[in-house]
């Protein structure tokens, strides 16, 4: 390792740089055209996950309970932002 190289370390399932505990993004997940079918399907149907729900889909389509449960926040958010537009 060289002086100007930080190592990183994994918190919480972030990556920080360490020392000034700066956060790094993690990249932004791109969902497949069916895993988006089967999560817009499971939102028309409800636009609330239970947490047992949320492991089945997450487990289904092979994504993190993490990735479901923000996926359907964002589109709780998008949605309500229409409808206030009418």
């Amino acid at each position: 390792l060289q002086e100007h190289e930080k190592p990183l370390a994994v918190t919480n399932g972030e990556l920080r740089v360490s020392g000034k505990g700066k956060k790094l993004r993690k990249p932004r997940t791109i969902y497949s055209s069916l895993q988006l079918q089967a999560l817009n399907q499971r939102f028309q149907q409800t636009q609330y996950l239970a947490l047992p729900e949320r492991a089945e889909l997450a487990a289904q389509l092979g994504l993190t309970q993490t990735q479901v449960k923000i996926w359907f926040q964002n589109k709780r958010s998008k949605y309500k932002k229409i409808m206030k537009q009418g």
